[in-house]
């Protein structure tokens, strides 16, 4: 399931990006990319959530350490690319 969230999310993005640079309105693409964003965090924190009902700590121990630095990372980017046009207007009409 994640790995939906996570095309639509990236999809999104750039079309969030695409139709900024065209000058078009872009404020669907941003909310539907983070709003995909938010629903890979769930996904993830489910996915955790069954690794631990059903006790697979090798599991956790192997992949949550890494997989926690990596959502951080790709939130925050996601996050970032998102607004962009935002911050890049607000510059603009300065």
């Amino acid at each position: 399931m994640w790995i939906i969230f996570g095309v639509i999310a990236i999809v999104s993005t750039f079309i969030n990006l695409y139709m900024y640079k065209a000058g078009k309105d872009y404020k669907l693409a941003m909310a539907i990319g983070l709003s995909f964003t938010a629903l890979i965090l769930c996904a993830e924190y489910s996915l955790v959530s069954e690794w631990v009902k059903g006790e697979d700590w090798s599991a956790l121990l192997d992949v949550v350490p890494t997989m926690e630095t990596m959502l951080w990372v790709l939130t925050i980017i996601s996050i970032l690319l998102n607004i962009a046009p935002i911050l890049l207007e607000l510059k603009n009409k300065k």
